[in-house]
């Protein structure tokens, strides 16, 4: 069996780990922004929420999301190099790899609020966390219309 044929037999393996790689990475991406509206809103009116929001934001950014973030990259990275699965000479794996680079930059933006609220130097509010919320919501909507429609 060459390469080749080794890339075709696991890609099936690949394209489901992806899947549930990203479906895990993108709960945690859509929740954590809530979480710190929560963690502003809540934790200035009793000041005991604050280490509780502060355990949960890191159990979610260090055991769900970034091994999710990992796995997503290393799974799509695969299915990347597996011959005859990307086309090229067109325009969605662009709008994809751009998306997925911006979901990265996104999730290292929530890991440096992460750390402002650990430090107790947060300055955003509940308002802005909501906005920021949205960011995910659009990245995803450009990915699946780019990898479904493959314009």
């Amino acid at each position: 069996m060459d390469l080749t044929d080794l890339l075709y037999t696991l890609y099936p393996y690949a394209k489901s780990l992806h899947i549930m790689a990203v479906i895990s990475w993108m709960a945690g991406l859509f929740y954590l922004p809530r979480l710190f509206v929560y963690h502003v809103e809540q934790a200035e009116k009793v000041q005991e929420c604050k280490p509780v929001f502060l355990v949960m934001e890191d159990k979610l950014l260090r055991v769900i999301m970034r091994p999710a973030s990992v796995v997503t990259w290393l799974a799509g990275l695969f299915m990347v190099i597996t011959p005859g699965i990307v086309d090229w000479s067109t325009l969605w794996p662009y709008t994809k790899g751009v998306s997925v680079i911006a979901m990265t930059w996104f999730h290292h933006w929530l890991i440096y609020r992460h750390k402002d609220f650990e430090r107790g130097r947060n300055k955003l509010t509940g308002r802005q966390y909501r906005m920021m919320n949205e960011v995910p919501t659009v990245l995803m909507v450009v990915i699946v219309v780019s990898v479904i429609f493959k314009f």
